[in-house]
């Protein structure tokens, strides 16, 4: 069903002329109408990766409630220059609003070159929001990287952790250096020197931690960059006999990571609260459109004030951070404490 603000909107354009609008206002009017109302979401996130289900449930949900399409699209092996040909593509379809990751600024500012010069809407997700401010977002939807990882690493360090291998599986993406490089900050050592790059294969990454370990049977520690990745981890580990002996702690839920923190074979994981960034980032670009506005405070206070916001917060147990033209879904440490608490929508909506 088509919303009142969408109709008002697609009047707006059949009523323009030729002339260029020279005001912002007035070209994200027209580029919204020109749409047909529908939006994409753009992520580096491969196939095979299944923590995105989560991002895409919350997607589909915002879109659910704010009566508004929403195309999803991906590199299928995570490569970060077929997400640039992506963004390309939807400039040229003239979508209505544009909400992507940005794991490398340059290549992603290059990618959406076409969004910008049709002043088509945009918001980034994931990762901390400064990318996002570069590349133009009006409004940016995920977690600080490396003040989680530092937050992470302090964690570490208060259970006497003075040194760790970082598992990094996405050495192009800049969030998971940033992750890498604020846990060894805390720890006061050199990141790139305790960061192997994995690949996304678990049992690559087995096979590469196991070696790691028996190379440097000094290590105290493994932080892992996300679930698939942390259970190649855990099979490295035992395969160098070093089960029990290592502190394992990842970035991202899977039912599997749970399991793992009740058993103890992970010390915690630390939760993004990724339903967010894909339900927030389309009610915001919806909200948006309906009020014809890219300021994000007016953007984060209808946020705020929304009922239908509100119920899905409630009933996952979610809590964003709003500030200013950032809204920060993590980080959230998740241990056997509170275990209970996100065991119910692990995988789905947690």
């Amino acid at each position: 069903m088509e919303t009142t603000g969408f109709r008002l909107a697609r009047r707006a354009f059949a009523a323009l002329t030729a002339v260029a609008l020279v005001s912002a206002f007035g070209a994200f009017g027209a580029s919204s109408a020109a749409a047909e109302e529908r939006f994409v979401m753009v992520s580096h996130g491969s196939d095979s990766n299944a923590w995105w289900n989560t991002v895409k449930n919350g997607m589909r949900d915002a879109s659910e409630d704010f009566n508004v399409p929403v195309d999803y699209r991906n590199p299928p092996g995570g490569d970060t220059g077929d997400m640039v040909r992506i963004l390309e593509q939807a400039s040229a379809r003239n979508y209505a609003g544009v909400i992507t990751t940005v794991p490398n600024v340059e290549m992603i500012d290059k990618g959406l070159a076409g969004v910008k010069a049709k002043h088509i809407p945009l918001i980034t997700i994931n990762g901390g929001p400064k990318d996002g401010m570069k590349v133009g977002a009006m409004l940016h939807v995920g977690q600080p990287e490396y003040e989680a990882g530092k937050a992470a690493g302090e964690r570490a360090k208060t259970a006497g952790i003075r040194n760790f291998l970082c598992v990094n599986h996405g050495a192009d993406i800049q969030a998971l250096w940033d992750r890498c490089k604020g846990f060894a900050d805390a720890l006061g050592v050199d990141y790139k020197k305790s960061t192997l790059d994995s690949g996304e294969d678990p049992t690559l990454i087995a096979s590469k931690v196991a070696a790691w370990l028996r190379a440097h049977p000094d290590t105290q520690a493994i932080l892992a960059l996300g679930p698939d990745q942390a259970m190649g981890v855990l099979r490295g580990v035992k395969d160098a006999g070093r089960s029990g002996k290592i502190y394992v702690a990842t970035f991202d839920l899977s039912p599997d990571i749970l399991k793992a923190i009740q058993s103890g074979q992970v010390a915690f994981a630390i939760d993004q609260q990724p339903y967010l960034q894909g339900y927030l980032s389309v009610a915001a670009m919806a909200i948006a459109v309906r009020d014809k506005t890219n300021d994000p405070a007016r953007i984060v206070a209808a946020l705020k004030s929304d009922k239908k916001v509100a119920a899905r917060l409630d009933k996952y147990g979610l809590k964003p951070v709003y500030t200013g033209s950032t809204v920060s879904s993590g980080p959230s440490f998740v241990t056997r404490d509170n275990l209970a608490v996100v065991q119910q929508y692990a995988g789905s909506y947690r």
